[in-house]
Order: structure tokens, then sequence, then C-alpha cells
């Protein structure tokens, strides 16, 4: 009895690794596990562990400049031999000069994420030899950047923390997957298991790209508070930022409820109320409107500020039971799929 569950435990690892046998060749690792960029996060300590452990990790560019990142670079290279990716925002005033650098200390993949990815900075990456990713909310999308050159694309679901679009990843992965074969599409959001992953990758995904877990792991440099806090947590604790009058719209941003954003909610109301009476214009209403949280998400990931700091994390929050290291994590989700596939078998 033993050998034959060994030898189904082995068929169903054998047939994983089918499942994801394009998204493991495109991005050169041993498990199609994406690590989400997560900005303050997904620097070199955690890229690093997730491409050592046998996914693919990537750097959240963000806000830095090409100097920042370019020692993020190198200083990911130091500690691991792996390949790893760099995520890089579309509107950033720099956007040419970090894809310089990325393409000088070559990094194979680089992220085109927050938009639709200029001409010039898709060719540049194009013709800089490495392979491009971007975001797709829509099939319409992912197939215009198919033919503008994207390499790979990620389907990424309103359960994911951070910026989030409007439609789930379960409707995504239909509206998607079953019509768009051209490139590796890899999902994101709300995934916290290996058998949801399975269920995606039985669906066409090449792979799966994860980013709360990770950011609760050993080996993220977030604030010990921070990471109690998504332990503590609940998958209805990470809700969308509210929006209180679309005259004054709020991009939606999936965070933990806490102090600030009861605050922000005030805030939204009485700076409505000043533009209301003429006391400021609508562009200065909006700007003191997203400049609520400025610098919030550093404030609770480095400095602890989980009260009135922007604790951003995905609906798969709720599946953080512990603080643990990411190769632990990964080799979880590489079992639980295992087993669902292995379980098939025996029934």
């Amino acid at each position: 009895m033993a050998s034959m569950q060994t030898e189904c435990l082995h068929a169903a690892r054998a047939r994983l690794d089918r499942l994801w046998a394009r998204g493991t060749e495109f991005l050169g690792c041993r498990y199609a596990i994406m690590g989400g960029a997560m900005s303050w996060l997904s620097e070199k300590h955690l890229v690093s562990a997730i491409s050592n452990a046998g996914g693919f990790g990537v750097i959240a560019c963000g806000a830095m400049s090409p100097a920042q990142l370019e020692e993020q670079i190198a200083g990911t290279q130091a500690l691991t031999d792996k390949p790893f990716g760099v995520n890089l925002i579309t509107m950033h005033p720099e956007l040419n000069d970090l894809i310089r650098v990325s393409l000088d200390a070559k990094v194979g993949h680089i992220v085109l994420a927050g938009g639709i990815p200029p001409g010039p900075a898709i060719r540049a990456v194009k013709d800089g030899g490495a392979k491009l990713i971007t975001f797709a909310p829509a099939l319409a999308l992912a197939k215009r950047f198919a033919r503008l050159g994207s390499d790979a694309i990620v389907i990424e679901g309103s359960e994911a923390g951070g910026h989030i679009g409007p439609v789930s990843l379960t409707v995504l992965a239909q509206e998607i997957l079953p019509h768009l074969r051209d490139v590796p599409i890899f999902v994101a959001g709300g995934l916290g298991r290996g058998e949801a992953i399975l269920s995606y990758l039985e669906m066409g995904a090449s792979g799966a790209q994860l980013g709360t877990r990770f950011a609760a792991s050993v080996e993220s440099i977030a604030h010990e508070k921070f990471k109690k806090f998504f332990v503590q947590a609940a998958a209805r604790d990470a809700v969308p930022s509210v929006e209180l009058d679309p005259r004054l719209p709020v991009i939606p941003v999936r965070g933990l409820v806490n102090e600030g954003t009861k605050k922000f909610l005030a805030h939204q109301a009485e700076t409505r109320d000043k533009f209301l009476s003429g006391a400021i214009t609508k562009e200065a209403a909006q700007l003191l409107i997203e400049r609520f949280w400025a610098g919030a998400l550093r404030r609770a990931v480095i400095e602890g500020d989980i009260e009135t700091g922007s604790v951003m994390a995905g609906q798969s929050v709720g599946m953080v039971t512990h603080i643990q290291p990411v190769a632990e994590i990964i080799q979880e989700l590489v079992d639980q799929a295992v087993k669902a596939l292995a379980a098939r078998e025996v029934v």
C-alpha cells in the first residue's frame, strides 16, 4: 500500500510538472510560482528567497530611482544565481532609464505594470533581449498585449491586495484562459492554496502569482507587527478603499481595515464639503484625497504602524495562519496540488 501511494504521488508530481511546464520553461525556474511585486516588500531578500526556493521572485521597483533599482538588482544577484524579474510602473518618469538599468544588469524578465506600456518601452525591452510580461484586466487587452509583443501575461483578480481592478479572478480566468493560447498566462489574486493553483492550471494557465502569503514570510523585511496583523486577519478584513463621492474618485486599493481606513472616510467627507462650499477647487480636493495615503504603506511595512498606515493585503490573508519561511510556503503549495492530483488516482 505504501509503495502504491508513493507511486501515485510521483505520478501526480509528474502531472503537475506537465501542467505548468510552459510556465516553468518561460520563467526558467522549478515551480511556476511568481512572487507578486509588492512595494517596500519585494526587495532583494524576499525576491532571492523566492527564487532560491524554486519560484520566481520579482523586484518591485515602484518609485525607485535608476540608481536604487541598480542597487537592488545587484543585491539580489549577490543572494541568488537563479532567475528573477523586475516590475516597472509604466507611469514612472524615468521608465526608459529603469529599463536600461535592468537590461544592463542582464535581468531576463521585465514586467511593465500600471497601464498600457508605451511603444518605445516595449521595443526597448524586446530589443534588449529580455522577456516582456504585462498585466491584462480583460480579454481584449490581453489579445492586444500579445500582438504588441508581450511574451507572457498576468491576469489579476480583484481579490488581490494593493491596487485592484473590478473583476474577480474566477471570472477573468473563464473569460480569458479558454480564448488566449498565444502566450503563457499567469493567474493572480486571492491564491493561497495549491489546489486553487491546480484548478487554474487545468483551465489553461501556465502558472500563478502570489503576494500576500509571501508578505508574511520569515524572509520578508516587513515589521513584525505587520506580519502579525496578517496572521490575525480574516479574508473579510481585506477590503477595497471606499469612494465617498464619484466626483472625487478614489483608486481602489485592497487592504486591512484599521483606524487609517476610518480616517480616510472622514477626510473624504471633509474635503468634499470644502469643495462643495467653494472653499477649494475640484483639482485641489482631488489632490488632498490622493495625498492622504502618502507614505502610509512605508509606515505600515517598515515602521509597523498598522493603525494609521496602509496595510495592503489580498483576501488570501485569511490563509496566512503563521509566519513561515518562503521555501516552506512554496513546498506547501506544491504538496497541496500534488496530493489533490494523487487523490483522484486513489479514488
